[in-house]
């Protein structure tokens, strides 16, 4: 995984060219601070997301992108009582990515939102 000074990661194994990737960084930072309403870690290799009703159409859109560039995701979305779920599993060789994921996820939370 490659972290830059200003904190964004990008994996080593991803294939989107170098010059969009700040841009695909930015639109996950403006998804989750849109649309994420909560954050759960179930296991070290999966990231499950609630997300605001109507964000799914938005992170189907960016989760495909994603997937094509890094195909080690896989994104999963499940229709709840409180709203849609976007999970986000890795493999255990992608556990660090993961975790860098999560972390912005967090920062955009900002200790949590519901």
């Amino acid at each position: 995984m490659t972290i830059t000074p200003s904190g964004d990661w990008v994996p080593d194994s991803c294939t989107l060219p170098t010059a969009e990737q700040p841009m695909r960084v930015a639109e996950f930072d403006l998804f989750f601070a849109e649309s994420v309403r909560r954050m759960d870690r179930p296991a070290s290799t999966r990231l499950e997301l609630l997300l605001n009703r109507g964000a799914e159409v938005v992170g189907r859109d960016l989760a495909a992108r994603e997937s094509g560039c890094c195909s080690f995701f896989a994104f999963t979305f499940d229709a709840t009582d409180t709203g849609p779920v976007m999970r986000i599993e890795v493999p255990d060789t992608q556990v660090a990515v993961l975790d860098a994921l999560a972390a912005r996820v967090d920062e955009s939370l900002g200790g949590g939102r519901e």
